[in-house]
């Protein structure tokens, strides 16, 4: 990924392809490399894939809500002197691609969510504020995937280290409490952007009846499932989930060649 990673100005973004910009939101515990499968297949067939670093952890605490993220997200946009864009968003992502739609839905062309938060919010905040108990941390973080593998001891690592960085964990739990705040029900239905739902079977985190939920209240919304699956759909099932992106997009006409 690191070829493909710039710094420009104020952001820092990964950038690979030409032709239709999708721009992927990582979660709060989530990076770029997250969506290595995804980018790469993508880039590859007629796409621009975009994945800007989130200010999540640098942002005024202030600003540390899901509300400016969407602004900062809509102002990277801007920057990219991109019109339209398909914004694909997993967990705080996700909910940040919502509200950003429901802010700007001039920019947006096509949505993708999946594990969103958004309407279900209490595995956000309940869990982080037990600092110092890595096997605690290690067992959270399991709890994202179906299969608990795919919680390599480099990302318990990183997990263990945000929640122990005081700075860190104040501001996870500042978000924690926008995302209950920024509850997205009432406005989902008047959001009529075409939507994609790509969601675990086996989610903890944000299970399958919220994925049913954002189904019944987003109008033209399609909900795919993957079974076997946790929070992390991309990450744990990458071939299949680019194979249920790639038929949304041409179904919906947002595939290349297509405006």
């Amino acid at each position: 990924m690191e070829k493909h990673y710039k710094k420009e100005g104020r952001y820092s973004y990964y950038e690979a392809g030409e032709g239709t910009p999708i721009v992927i939101l990582h979660g709060l515990m989530g990076g770029l490399s997250n969506f290595d499968t995804v980018a790469s297949y993508f880039s590859t067939r007629g796409y621009k894939i975009i994945i800007p670093d989130l200010p999540i952890y640098t942002q005024n605490i202030l600003k540390t809500n899901v509300k400016s993220f969407a602004k900062y997200v809509k102002d990277f946009i801007t920057f990219k002197g991109l019109d339209r864009v398909i914004l694909l968003g997993n967990s705080l992502g996700g909910h940040i691609a919502l509200y950003h739609t429901k802010m700007y839905p001039e920019k947006v062309a096509g949505l993708v969510i999946t594990g969103s938060s958004g309407l279900y919010e209490s595995a956000m905040g309940d869990s982080y504020p037990k600092r110092g108990d890595y096997e605690y941390i290690k067992k959270k973080a399991e709890d994202v995937f179906y299969d608990p593998k795919v919680a390599t001891k480099e990302l318990i690592d990183e997990v263990y280290e945000s929640v122990n960085d005081r700075m860190k964990l104040i501001k996870t739990l500042t978000i924690a409490k926008s995302a209950i705040r920024h509850n997205m029900a009432k406005d989902l239905p008047k959001m009529h952007v075409q939507t994609c739902l790509i969601w675990g079977k086996n989610d903890k985190v944000t299970p399958p009846d919220v994925a049913e939920e954002f189904n019944k209240l987003l109008p033209n919304s399609t909900l795919y499932w993957i079974d076997n699956c946790g929070h992390a759909a991309m990450m744990e099932h990458p071939e299949e989930f680019n194979r249920l992106l790639e038929e949304w997009l041409t179904n919906t006409h947002l595939s290349v060649h297509k405006s």
